[in-house]
């Protein structure tokens, strides 16, 4: 043992001397929990920002609210009649916001627990949604190539941003210019005006469907986004490119999401997450979710994921209709 010891120091001396570092690794990403209620694939999921709890849709059409610190069901909705795609919680009102592929966007109010608006004008199912971070406005997209721009207390359309060639999978929006960033499975990522309801500037470096974006939580010059060639970095407010943050994750990319330490996490279609560094790219945990038992192989799809306000809970929703929390372990 004594030899050891000797031995180790005498390496980090040498190791030293060479000016390189030694650094502990960081601490692996597990499974600590997996919740079973939804009867369908979970498509969607938000976070209350007190942090208390959080919701997911489904493809069960319902939207299920969890208490976060236990993970017990705290309350079911239902409402919509096909699929939940998208939810978005107000961090100013008592709203949840949800969309889904009967082509409806409902306002639910979380003090009464039911719906108190409907905000109708897609002609086809909605696929994304998100709330302007300082105004009263929502923004929606799906699958008639529009994204929709919403006054959240008249109900009113404010503008329908036209000009993708298909679907609008996902949509961030920011509190200066550009206000709204939609992306496409026209493979292309579109900057709008929101004053004009104009698009400014058009991004055509994917070569698929733009599936998922994600902004860093305190920087507002870049954002990412994902596609099944690879997850690629942008700078804000121009879009100039910066960098590919991922080539090497073979699957469809459905969800991303970093927290404030800069942690980038993506998932796939095979069930792969990637967690990455937001400044360099680069890979430093891969990780495979478990299929629950009596699921198939092929429903180890991720479809939404989200860090909860604190960026130390990761939860991952799937296609074996199971919500997983995962921690550092």
């Amino acid at each position: 043992m004594g030899f050891i010891l000797i031995y180790s120091i005498a390496a980090a001396n040498i190791m030293e001397r060479r000016g390189i570092t030694i650094k502990n690794p960081r601490p692996m990403w597990k499974i600590y929990r997996v919740i079973s209620s939804h009867l369908g694939w979970v498509r969607s999921v938000a976070v209350d920002p007190s942090n208390t709890w959080f919701c997911t849709g489904s493809t069960d059409r319902s939207i299920k609210i969890w208490d976060l610190a236990s993970g017990r069901l705290k309350l079911t909705l239902t409402g919509h009649v096909e699929q939940v795609r998208g939810l978005a919680v107000s961090n100013k009102h008592t709203y949840m916001f949800s969309a889904g592929d009967d082509k409806q966007v409902k306002c639910w109010d979380l003090q009464q627990n039911k719906v108190i608006r409907s905000y109708h004008g897609h002609l086809s199912g909605v696929y994304c949604l998100a709330l302007h971070p300082t105004i009263d406005i929502l923004f929606t997209g799906g699958g008639d190539s529009v994204c929709r721009v919403w006054d959240i207390r008249s109900k009113t359309q404010i503008y329908a941003l036209s000009g993708h060639d298909n679907a609008v999978c996902s949509v961030l929006t920011r509190p200066m210019d550009p206000q709204v960033v939609t992306g496409s499975c026209d493979s292309t990522i579109k900057f709008w005006d929101l004053r004009y309801g104009k698009p400014m500037t058009t991004l055509t470096h994917h070569k698929k469907s733009v599936r998922a974006m994600v902004q860093h939580p305190k920087e507002d010059y870049s954002f990412a986004s994902a596609s099944s060639d690879n997850v690629k970095k942008f700078k804000l407010p121009k879009g100039e490119f910066l960098h590919n943050m991922i080539s090497q994750h073979k699957t469809i990319i459905n969800a991303m999401a970093v927290n404030d330490e800069g942690l980038l996490v993506t998932g796939g279609d095979n069930g792969s997450l990637w967690f990455s560094d937001w400044a360099s790219g680069r890979n430093i945990q891969q990780a495979q979710t478990i299929v629950q038992p009596g699921s198939w192989d092929s429903e180890a799809g991720i479809y939404a994921l989200t860090y909860d306000v604190t960026g130390t809970r990761l939860i991952s929703c799937e296609a074996d209709k199971t919500i997983k929390m995962w921690k550092q372990s």
